[in-house]
């Protein structure tokens, strides 16, 4: 998770984050700050995992997936940013990003997750939690893969109608029409419509390794029957000739 630049809790982030806008003619928005993706290997799995099932859960829609890559939300000022672990955006263009500015694409993600440990609980759990409030994110996620701090390991809250979040009871999200569940290290995510779950890379290798060992079962069961009908043809013409050696013909009696 790459580290925040302003990690104040207090409230009204924003205004006190535009206070602080240079005044250089020509302002660089970098994409990248060095920080590593993640506290451990389980976090950036957790993290890439999110990544690759919502991509491919969001492809025919109007929808960019972002990991790790830094949101700029107030024009002209580099250093309000945050990079959230995964995010949604919705209604902008799909191509490849190398940062998102939330004036450039004129939508405010819709959802954010954050793969959050003890470490850096104070910053998802404060000053996070109020600048994506604040920005109108819709539902944010915490998930918790070692179950340090967060109860059951996952916790998600949505805005309600006076714009503050509140928890989701039921973890299932809105924006998304998935079900979430904390299944060991990973988000599991379940389809709302009919219950069906997202396959990961391995469970899909899995899943189609087991196809091929059911068609390969079905070929060699239909080479199977195929062999007997071919001996039991074989059978039946040979004892036709032995008939008809005997002066019996089968098609004259038919």
């Amino acid at each position: 998770m790459v580290a925040i630049t302003d990690q104040r809790s207090q409230p009204q982030i924003i205004n006190q984050v535009q206070a602080v806008i240079p005044t250089t003619s020509e302002i660089v928005y970098p994409s990248s700050d060095g920080e590593p993706l993640a506290e451990t290997q389980q976090h950036v799995l957790a993290i890439l995992m999110t990544l690759a099932l919502l991509r491919l859960y969001l492809q025919d829609q109007q929808a960019v997936v972002f990991a790790d890559q830094f949101l700029y939300y107030i024009e002209g000022n580099p250093r309000a940013r945050v990079a959230p672990d995964v995010m949604v955006v919705f209604d902008i263009e799909k191509r490849l990003y190398a940062n998102y500015k939330i004036w450039e694409g004129k939508q405010t993600p819709a959802i954010i997750f954050e793969v959050t440990s003890a470490g850096t609980k104070e910053v998802d759990w404060n000053f996070k939690k109020t600048l994506y409030e604040q920005l109108g994110v819709t539902e944010y996620w915490l998930f918790d893969p070692y179950g340090e701090w967060v109860a059951e390991k996952l916790q998600g809250f949505r805005l309600n109608e006076d714009d503050i979040y509140k928890p989701i009871s039921d973890n299932c999200s809105q924006v998304l029409q998935l079900r979430l569940q904390a299944e060991e290290y990973l988000i599991g995510f379940y389809r709302l419509d009919n219950g069906e779950k997202l396959l990961t890379p391995e469970e899909l290798y899995i899943a189609a390794q087991e196809a091929n060992q059911r068609a390969e079962a079905a070929n060699q069961r239909l080479e199977a029957a195929s062999k007997r009908a071919l001996q039991e043809k074989a059978r039946a013409d040979r004892l036709a000739e032995k008939l008809r050696q005997l002066g019996i013909d089968l098609d004259d009696e038919i």
